[in-house]
């Protein structure tokens, strides 16, 4: 029970890496808190949650590409339990397969707003109680913020802003025993994968390859993602701050 007492906040935590987080915390003890603009699917999480230990889980409507939204639900979610010891911002979207020359500067704009500076905001809406507490914020950010991707330029900006952000937070909130990392996954079988997926000419055909492209042989779940997040959160790294945790499957290997 590395939790046990303690609070997590996950956006995007209704689905994909940010469910795997919620299961994995809340398993470890943690009382969770889920933001998610599908609020029905995270109050469907709760419940689970909640006939498993009563009172250990809470959810907040929160589209994080609105930032007045997304403040009110920080807000929210700090007093409900009345602590914050991990922020987890998981929040994000993929756009489809597109060529830059077909995105427009409105579309980078606006996935900057919900990939990053949601990222930013929640993180900046948390500090006082996550001094309090000396608590971890760790961001999900992508292997394409250091390998990039094609056709998806403004997606791999994004990510690396976020990469960017995690060393230079670090940095800030050492010095009150604050430590910020990010992970970096490779390719995670999630809602958010398959819906890219389905962009392309054949998405089962496409599914397969990137399953290959880790030398494992597989994409990993959402709460292989968790557990790494927990470890993040947990002392048992505390000496590890301002990194990019790469998991990856060994991806980037065989290049």
């Amino acid at each position: 029970m590395r939790f046990a007492n303690k609070v997590a906040i996950v956006t995007g935590g209704a689905k994909g890496i940010g469910l795997g987080c919620i299961e994995v915390f809340h398993e470890e003890g943690a009382k969770v808190i889920l933001l998610d603009r599908d609020y029905r699917a995270a109050e469907e999480v709760v419940s689970l949650l909640s006939e498993k230990r009563p009172h250990s889980a809470a959810a907040y409507a929160c589209d994080v590409g609105d930032l007045v939204q997304l403040s009110q639900a920080i807000a929210l979610a700090t007093e409900h339990f009345g602590r914050v010891d991990c922020l987890i911002n998981n929040a994000g979207v993929h756009p489809p397969d597109t060529p830059i020359e077909q995105t427009s500067a409105e579309e980078v704009m606006q996935l900057l707003k919900i990939n990053f500076v949601s990222t930013y905001m929640a993180s900046m809406a948390v500090i006082d109680s996550i001094k309090r507490t000396q608590g971890t914020i760790i961001n999900i950010s992508s292997m394409t913020a250091v390998l990039g991707q094609k056709n998806s330029c403004a997606y791999a900006a994004t990510k690396g802003a976020q990469l960017s952000f995690t060393k230079a937070l670090a940095l800030e909130l050492a010095p009150f025993g604050v430590r910020v990392n990010a992970v970096l996954p490779s390719n995670v079988d999630t809602p958010l994968m398959r819906a890219w997926a389905s962009s392309l000419a054949d998405p089962e055909s496409a599914l397969q390859r990137i399953a290959e492209l880790q030398p494992l042989g597989r994409m990993a779940t959402p709460r292989e993602m968790g557990t790494i997040c927990l470890f993040l959160a947990s002392a048992d790294s505390s000496f590890i701050t301002g990194q990019g945790i790469i998991a990856d499957g060994g991806a980037s290997l065989d290049y």
